[in-house]
């Protein structure tokens, strides 16, 4: 589900990334990615929390992450 504002879309070789998904946890400030052993899952209750500050796009390579802005739309 998305937030109100914002969608976070993560490829499937990046959500089941554990190494990927520790590196997403610790970029976001704002705590969307939680990383485990087998990978990324999302915290939807923080999605509308994003500044929009792309440190998790960046860090995935290849469009891995994208950020659907749901007011674009």
């Amino acid at each position: 589900m998305a937030g109100l504002f914002i969608d976070i879309v993560v490829s499937d070789a990046v959500q089941s990334d554990a190494a990927l998904a520790k590196k997403l946890e610790d970029v976001c400030p704002v705590n969307i990615f939680r990383a485990s052993d087998v990978g990324v899952a999302i915290d939807e209750s923080n999605l509308d929390e994003c500044v929009l500050c792309d440190l998790c796009t960046e860090a995935a390579p290849g469009g891995g992450v994208r950020i659907v802005k749901l007011y674009e739309a």
